[in-house]
């Protein structure tokens, strides 16, 4: 049985698999009601501190929408259903804003506003879990498969829950080590011309259009102290060319920061550094400069990667920009 509130036994318990993704929603809204309560009993002129820290409780109803946003969306997309993706998730950025102003309300110590503003968040909530619990969630248990919500496991664990107690894994009863996982899982798109990388697959093409367009130079020198790669890029900020793939590294530097080079190599080699940062003032650039150490899982030594960027731009950065902003 999973842990519920306050050890109290879910309503859902023989409706929903224990630890079920949708059980797991379910009971998060219960919760979310149970907060909302408790704020509205609170006298927040006498428990000031005690209100705020309920409706920090609640504001963790981030982790909810955001298992929504990067777990079940993108399976109802499979099947065609497009519309929680784009006007739920709008939603889920209008109570996010007013979770933000109670917040400053509550930091200013405003309560009359702090009142007000939560109030309309509790009517955004209601209104949401309303949508949830009689179209999402229905609609959703119709569509996707059981393989796909046993799929939802790690992920839903990356991102979190509301609840204190972490749910029982989905399915409780068929956990298997990563390392002997070989289920193949039905994908949108052909893997026959790419390569598996950690998470996902990608063409050579692919590969390399990306690297051309990262705003960083990058350089991999290999665990013999050979250059084997550089990304082409149309802004580097240091020139390189075809002649220093195969080269050792030693010669790819001037003399006088020769010893530096080998310095970090041997460290790296060594164990006993993973990371070496520069940052140079360079023709009216302020540019950052790593090496890092590249290692297999068990702490093998397979060469560095040397990434250079120009953040003449991002020092210079004040303040948020949270729109879209061409011109």
């Amino acid at each position: 049985m999973s842990e519920f509130l306050n050890n109290e036994t879910s309503p859902f318990e023989g409706q929903y698999p224990d630890g079920h993704p949708v059980r797991t929603y379910l009971e998060e809204n219960l919760l979310i009601r149970k907060l909302m309560a408790q704020l509205e009993s609170t006298n927040i002129n006498e428990e000031f501190e005690l209100f705020k820290a309920i409706f920090e409780k609640l504001a963790k109803v981030d982790l909810h929408f955001t298992r929504k946003e990067n777990q079940l969306f993108p399976y109802l997309e499979k099947y065609g259903w497009t519309s929680p993706s784009q006007g739920m998730w709008t939603f889920h950025d209008q109570i996010r804003d007013q979770v933000k102003l109670v917040r400053k309300e509550l930091a200013g110590r405003n309560v009359m506003t702090t009142l007000i503003e939560t109030q309309q968040l509790f009517k955004f909530l209601e209104q949401i879990i309303n949508v949830e619990e009689q179209r999402l969630f229905p609609r959703a248990m119709g569509m996707l498969t059981e393989d796909e919500w046993k799929e939802f496991k790690e992920g839903d664990k990356e991102i979190g829950w509301m609840l204190e107690k972490t749910p029982t894994p989905y399915p409780a009863d068929e956990y298997i080590h990563p390392s002997l996982d070989t289920k193949k899982r039905k994908l949108p798109f052909g893997i026959e011309d790419k390569t598996h990388y950690d998470e996902g697959y990608l063409t050579p093409e692919q590969v390399n259009s990306i690297f051309r367009i990262l705003p960083v130079d990058i350089t991999y020198v290999n665990e013999h102290d050979q250059v084997v790669f550089y990304n082409r890029g149309d802004d580097r900020v240091f020139p390189r060319s075809a002649g220093i793939i195969g080269r050792e590294v030693k010669f790819c530097h001037p003399p006088k920061s020769v010893d530096q080079v080998i310095k970090i190599l041997e460290a790296f080699k060594a164990g006993t550094q993973d990371l070496a940062e520069f940052w140079i003032n360079f023709k009216g650039q302020f540019i950052h400069i790593q090496y890092f150490a590249v290692r297999d899982p068990d702490r093998t030594y397979r060469g560095v990667i040397e990434m250079s960027q120009d953040v003449t731009h991002v020092r210079e950065l004040e303040g948020e920009q949270r729109l879209l902003d061409w011109e």
